[in-house]
């Protein structure tokens, strides 16, 4: 048996459709998109991770619902993060939680996990533009408004 039978083909394609998509200005601006995808039935019981993937332009390309956790806490895997960000070509990522607690002041995790996207997007030429908390409120922080994140 030829061993090269088993190995999986990988395939790029790049199919962008940015046509009438928002363009991010503003913290503001995120928010007002990425509470969209938070289920109103479940806000203020579960964590949900959200991530934006943004153009050169800051026109979004597209939003992945990375996770859906417990009340406390939920996955923010940086290698599917950043691995999506590189087959949708992004220069820029925003990435969003929500608080069910309602509290939407960041937590040392949130502080933390926000420097390692930070520090990952460096590597790979990916910004991180901004990390928005959600409350069931929708009352909404932004780490990069707060000074948590520095753009260059």
């Amino acid at each position: 048996m030829n061993e090269l039978e088993n190995i999986a083909e990988i395939e790029l394609s790049y199919k962008p459709s940015i046509a009438n998509k928002p363009i991010i200005a503003s913290s503001y601006d995120a928010y007002l998109v990425l509470k969209e995808f938070y289920p109103k039935e479940t806000i203020n019981l579960q964590e949900y991770f959200i991530v934006a993937y943004l153009n050169r332009f800051n026109r979004i390309l597209g939003i992945l619902v990375l996770s859906k956790g417990g009340i406390t806490g939920t996955l923010a895997d940086i290698r599917l993060v950043f691995g999506t960000a590189l087959k949708a070509a992004a220069s820029g990522i925003i990435i969003s939680h929500n608080h069910p607690s309602g509290n939407i002041k960041p937590s040392n995790v949130d502080l933390a996990i926000t420097e390692k996207m930070v520090d990952a997007g460096k590597l790979l030429d990916i910004k991180l533009l901004d990390h928005i908390i959600i409350a069931p409120n929708y009352e909404y922080l932004s780490l990069a408004d707060e000074g948590h994140i520095k753009l260059k």
